[in-house]
């Protein structure tokens, strides 16, 4: 099995477990917390880092890690929780769940993945703003549709038109940026050209799994946590 250090991200700080020495550490999830934490994991010499996709508390994190040459996997917190239900880790702590990320990434044996471009982090991010204002939508309209208050009904149209605007704007963001890269462009126009995938789908898969197109449809399954894991439990 390969030796590998789990990282279990949070706002504040980065658990660590490296499974050969079986061994916690935990750094501050900033720049002199990472400087730290890649020191340490050079001076380690595992053969992969494995963290959990966290949004923007992972950034930093991925960012670090490419710039020192540093070998690592993001994987699916959905991945991750099939992964600790099949081996019978039911306790969730920082430091439980960091030492069972250093475990998939060694039984699993999975595979380093190359550090996202800039131009992939502001497309999360649109695509993360899109879905929060999807769900402020949702809720402006359960507001509107049992306000009676001519004031209150005001507010919710008012509020409702505003999230439209905004869901407008971002949409557009998003389709600029994807055009502009002719990668990214060539695997919407793939994606829209299968039945039932309109253009929002299209670029909504593109943001989560930009690997789209260069991998297998097991690794492809595997990526969006859908791959079936065997439940057996794991050596320590």
């Amino acid at each position: 099995m390969n030796d590998t250090i789990g990282i279990d991200i949070s706002k504040d700080t980065l658990d660590t477990y490296w499974l050969s020495k079986r061994k916690h550490k935990q750094f501050s999830n900033n720049r002199m917390g990472m400087r730290a934490l890649t020191s340490w994991v050079r001076e380690a010499e595992v053969s992969l880092i494995v963290f959990e996709a966290t949004g923007i508390y992972h950034r930093l994190l991925e960012i670090s890690l490419a710039e020192h040459d540093i070998s690592f996997a993001r994987v699916n917190p959905r991945q991750a929780r099939r992964f600790a239900e099949g081996t019978g880790t039911l306790a969730k702590t920082d430091r439980v769940d960091a030492a069972m990320l250093a475990r998939m990434g060694s039984l699993l044996e999975l595979k380093a993945d190359k550090p996202k471009s800039e131009k992939l982090h502001n497309l999360k991010g649109m695509e993360t703003a899109r879905q929060a204002l999807i769900k402020d939508r949702t809720a402006a309209r359960a507001r509107l549709k049992t306000a009676t208050f001519p004031l209150l009904r005001k507010q919710s149209n008012l509020r409702l038109r505003q999230i439209e605007r905004d869901i407008t704007q971002i949409d557009a963001a998003i389709e600029t940026t994807i055009t502009a890269d002719k990668v990214l462009s060539q695997k919407a126009e793939i994606l829209v050209s299968i039945p039932g995938i309109a253009k929002i789908t299209a670029y909504a898969m593109l943001v989560e799994m930009p690997e789209l197109g260069s991998m297998s449809g097991k690794q492809a399954a595997s990526l969006a946590g859908l791959a079936p894991i065997s439940r057996q439990s794991a050596s320590r």
